[in-house]
């Protein structure tokens, strides 16, 4: 018996014990849970959803659906229940979530991946019921907000550099520092939102869905080691690396999401010739004929006109340049500006352009790990839609930012 305990402590488990230690909570978790899904449906389609309102007020609910929130938050009604009862200050609900959130990511660092997944999903039912607690016994005040705000992010934080750790020599490493950043911008954005005016909680991977997907897939993680990868020292635990890697992608579209938002809610509002669907489909269009265009010219100056490759890739540079210009100031924006001044910004946009594609690509060969093809088209992707796309419709074809356009606004002297 000692020694089994002393197993436990070390983390010296044979195989059957790792799946153990992994499916004894979750069979209880499950038996609970799901049994209490039963009921729950059952009374459900006699009495109707027990509506959680503050579930209501957070708005779109992510992944995790309206009904399944309703039902989490009836399940854990009688655990409320107790702590309610208890007389426990909400703070110490903070606090006791923090300690176990931190204690999660030192336990995942050492590769005790189920008991660092409870230890995380423990954390995640304590943080939804200390703000309640608070709301119930008319004790919330800002004090408890900020200090339950404060320790979700190291709990969060504390997560994810665990896990960080323990795939330090794998590539693993990038989607946990991915996770971890998307992490901390999700509620960041929110925050700044609330701090201008405005509101801003959509997002499919908000915490509850980090939470949920996090610690399941690392809790889980060591049935599936066990089962095939027995004799593994350093095992990758796949589960909890899907896992993470979903949050990873998750969590920063929805701070991209949020932060679109966010500036689009606090940016002057202004008339556009089109939907900003249709600019980026017709731009995205410009720039494929304009490619198109550019390759046959170099195609037919090479092979008929026998020209060199680098003059004639000069060449077609230029009229894929004309191209462009050309179909984006007719048909994408609509523009009636002067066409001279218009072509010396299209030419510095189109000059930086190239020179941020060319920085970036050599900067991603820094890591020849990472394919070149690969690197080239997220370089592409990320100069297009953060450099060329705003400035085309900002800078270059922004007919009220021409100066026939600002002579118009200024007063005219009496």
């Amino acid at each position: 018996m000692l020694e089994n305990v002393v197993a436990w402590l070390t983390g010296n488990l044979s195989p059957s014990a790792r799946i153990w230690t992994a499916l004894g909570p979750a069979i209880l978790a499950c038996v609970y849970f799901l049994g209490g899904l039963l009921i729950f449906c059952i009374r459900c389609a006699f009495k109707g959803v027990p509506r959680d309102e503050e579930t209501l007020k957070r708005g779109n609910a992510g992944f995790v659906g309206y009904f399944l929130r309703h039902y989490f938050f009836w399940i854990i009604q009688p655990l409320w229940a107790v702590i309610l009862r208890s007389g426990l200050p909400a703070n110490a609900l903070s606090m006791l979530s923090g300690l176990l959130g931190i204690s999660s990511g030192v336990a995942v660092a050492a590769g005790r991946f189920a008991l660092g997944g409870w230890l995380f999903l423990g954390a995640g039912i304590l943080d939804v019921m200390d703000g309640r607690i608070a709301r119930t016994r008319k004790e919330a005040n800002p004090a408890g907000a900020a200090l339950d705000s404060v320790l979700d992010r190291y709990v969060d934080s504390a997560m994810l550099m665990g896990l960080a750790w323990y795939y330090r020599d794998t590539w693993v490493l990038l989607p946990a520092l991915g996770a971890l950043l998307g992490s901390s911008l999700v509620p960041y954005v929110r925050a700044k939102g609330e701090g201008l005016g405005v509101n801003v909680r959509d997002g499919a991977m908000q915490r509850l869905e980090r939470v949920l997907f996090l610690g399941a897939g690392t809790a889980l993680s060591p049935i599936l080691e066990a089962v095939f990868w027995p004799t593994e020292k350093h095992p990758m635990h796949w589960l909890a690396v899907v896992g993470l890697v979903f949050v990873a992608i998750m969590s920063n579209l929805t701070a991209i999401s949020r932060f679109r938002n966010l500036v689009k809610a606090l940016a002057p509002k202004r008339v556009e010739a089109r939907s900003e669907k249709a600019i980026v489909g017709l731009n995205a269009a410009a720039g494929a004929v304009a490619t198109l265009a550019d390759f046959a010219v170099v195609l037919a100056l090479v092979e008929l006109a026998g020209l060199l490759p680098a003059w004639a890739t000069a060449l077609g540079a230029l009229l894929g340049a004309v191209v462009n210009y050309s179909i984006n100031r007719v048909f994408t924006f609509r523009s009636t500006a002067a066409v001279g001044r218009q072509v010396m910004r299209y030419a510095v946009v189109s000059g930086t352009s190239a020179l941020l594609n060319a920085g970036g690509v050599a900067l991603l060969t820094l890591h020849p790990q990472l394919a070149y093809t690969l690197g080239w088209w997220l370089v592409r992707g990320v100069v297009y839609f953060a450099w060329n796309l705003p400035l085309q419709r900002d800078y270059v074809f922004n007919d009220s930012n021409s100066p026939e356009a600002l002579l118009e606004q200024r007063p005219h002297a009496a």
